[in-house]
Parts: structure tokens; sequence; C-alpha cells
């Protein structure tokens, strides 16, 4: 299937729009990766702990955005939209949410 940001792909004809469709993605930061990222806070540097989550959490949301168009008999998602968000009383939850249009091109 072919994913991406942009309204067309070159090349290819959209013959069909199916739907908007939506991947979401909530994922729990723990007290061990707080730490761990605390100390990256404290001593400099990435904080390979978080951006291995987020990653992940963005994956997993385009791979669920997917298996939703393919539901809808899409073999494309177009104009895909990635948008992160905190949650959580503590801050402690992140979400991830992917969203496009579904389309069938030839």
């Amino acid at each position: 299937m072919i994913i991406t940001t942009t309204p067309t792909i070159q090349g290819k004809e959209i013959i069909e729009y199916k739907n908007i469709v939506f991947g979401e993605v909530i994922s729990g930061v723990d007290f061990i990766k707080d730490i761990a990222a605390g100390l990256s806070n404290f001593f400099g540097g990435r904080s390979n702990t978080y951006e291995g989550e987020l990653i992940k959490a963005r994956e997993d949301a385009i791979k669920e955005m997917e298996s939703r168009a393919l539901q809808l008999g899409a073999n494309a998602v177009v104009g895909v939209d990635i948008d992160y968000e905190v949650l959580g009383s503590g801050n402690d939850m992140l979400m991830v949410t992917a969203s496009g249009t579904a389309v069938v091109v030839k």
C-alpha cells in the first residue's frame, strides 16, 4: 500500500475516494522510562527511551490506519497527517494519531 503525505501520487491516478481513515495509539510512559529520560535531561543528550516509544507509537498508528484503509478496499492513503498529544493528569500518556484519505489508484 502506498502511504503519502501528498494529496496525489506521481504516476498514479486516483479513481476512487473511499473515506477518511484514522489510526490511534495511546501509550503510557512508565516510571523506569521517566528516570532514564530524566538522566538524559540532566546530563544532556537525546532521550533514546522516549524516542523509541515515540517511533513505535507512530509506526503502530500508521499500521492501524493502513489496516482500516484495506478494509475499505483502498490500495493507497493520501494526505497523511500525524498528530501527537500528551494526555493524563500527570502528562504520562502519549497519543499518536495518523489520518489520511483512503483511495484506489491505478
